[in-house]
């Protein structure tokens, strides 16, 4: 068992169109393309949607991360063909698969390409709360940190002759107990001592705050917005004319 996959969602610091982008253009994107993926239930569209994040992970030399999170979706992609396939049909189990590899892609290269700090200023640049902000910023931070805490539990477990690599779905589940139990109370206490730390500097005493650096929305991130903006809505329209397209854009026809 291992959890290495997590990793694909933590920030890595790289010099790329991508990564030079506003926290706020990149947030749109995940949402937009998440929004676009749930429009469909055909095969044909929901593929030209994936495709078009091909371009944007190559311009983000995010290659190796995303294989990462589409890896860790193995099991789910396995659950998901034979329930679909079973009491659906296998070409419903498919667009779905596709559909949730857009959603997972789209966050995935926000989360890769997105400093916690920034996207807590843009949050705050958003009229959001400060203390929603810094939740929201802390957690994102301490994904990569769960999970590097989850494997050391798991190489524990090991040194002590748990059998935590058993194949088998049954043994993968039984071996979430030893694993699940001492991350939980390893988080409470990490969520203690944060707890004690802000506590201990006064947070939230004082309602106004200074920054040590503020974010702008460039030209860039305009353009891509509006780029966005204009996917989604050919997404709309698309899905609105779709049942007077060809049949052959739909391989419910074919599976």
């Amino acid at each position: 068992m291992s959890l290495e996959f997590l990793n694909a969602f933590k920030f890595m610091k790289k010099d790329s169109f991508i990564h030079n982008l506003d926290p706020r253009a990149k947030l749109i994107f995940a949402l937009i393309y998440s929004i676009s993926a749930l429009l469909f239930t055909e095969i044909i569209p929901l593929i030209l949607i994936f495709l078009s994040l091909i371009p944007l992970i190559l311009a983000g030399k995010l290659i190796i991360q995303w294989l990462k999170s589409i890896q860790g979706l193995s099991y789910l992609i396995l659950m998901i063909i034979i329930l679909n396939t079973f009491f659906l049909s296998l070409s419903f189990a498919i667009s779905m698969i596709i559909r949730i590899c857009i959603m997972v892609s789209a966050f995935s290269i926000f989360f890769l390409t997105s400093d916690p700090n920034d996207l807590a200023l843009s949050l705050i640049s958003m009229k959001f709360p400060y203390e929603f902000a810094f939740s929201l910023s802390l957690a994102f931070r301490f994904i990569p940190t769960i999970a590097t805490e989850a494997q050391n539990i798991i190489d524990a477990q090991q040194s002590r002759g748990y059998e935590m690599l058993r194949s088998g779905l049954i043994n993968q589940i039984k071996n979430l107990f030893p694993l699940l139990i001492p991350l939980i109370i390893c988080s409470i206490k990490r969520a203690f001592n944060v707890a004690e730390a802000l506590e201990s500097r006064a947070f939230g005493s004082k309602k106004e705050r200074t920054y040590y650096y503020t974010i702008k929305y460039s030209f860039k991130d305009w353009i891509f917005t509006l780029y966005l903006l204009s996917f989604l809505i050919i997404s709309i329209i698309v899905r609105i004319n779709f049942a007077i397209m060809p049949d052959w854009l739909s391989w419910e026809l074919i599976v």
